[in-house]
């Protein structure tokens, strides 16, 4: 049929009489017998355009349209995925810094007993320290005294024979 077609337009093209312009000016209504030989060769040549043209053209863009919406929904796909990740990406990020928040707080708070702890010790040790010394320099002190005591009257008495020149009895 094809075939056919081909040859029924090669043929009117080439019986057909070439344009001739009219002598007398612009001729309007074109001749009737040229306007049926285009109108056939019009029809018969929708067949064959539409088979080798029009439908190879229209399915080539039905494909692309196809890949096209199919793209456009694996990336609305990925995307939905890619947000799900990030959204489970900053919940897991949150909770990491709320532990270690919580960490931190303890090991804050572990340390700053372990200050008072540590203060507290040393200020009983700098207590007993002082105590110590103190009853320490009392001993030493009431020590200096009966000593001073017991010699004083010795050294008066050595004094005394010194300034009389004679010994004391």
């Amino acid at each position: 049929m094809t075939k056919r077609a081909i040859v029924a337009a090669g043929s009117m093209l080439a019986l057909a009489s070439p344009a001739q312009a009219a002598e007398g000016g612009l001729e309007i209504f074109p001749d009737p017998i040229r306007l049926l030989q285009l109108a056939a060769l019009f029809v018969l040549m929708i067949v064959p355009v539409n088979h080798l043209v029009l439908k190879p053209l229209l399915r080539v863009l039905d494909e692309r349209s196809s890949s096209i919406e199919g793209a456009r929904k694996r990336a609305a796909e990925v995307g939905k995925k890619a947000d799900e990740a990030l959204g489970r990406y900053r919940a897991a990020v949150e909770e990491a810094r709320k532990q270690a928040g919580e960490v931190r707080k303890q090991a804050l708070d572990a340390a700053r007993g372990d200050q008072v702890r540590i203060l507290a010790e040393a200020r009983q040790a700098a207590e007993a320290e002082v105590a110590t010394a103190r009853s320490g320099v009392a001993e030493a002190l009431d020590e200096a005294r009966t000593t001073l005591r017991a010699e004083s009257t010795a050294l008066a008495r050595e004094a005394a024979a010194r300034v009389l020149g004679r010994a004391l009895s």
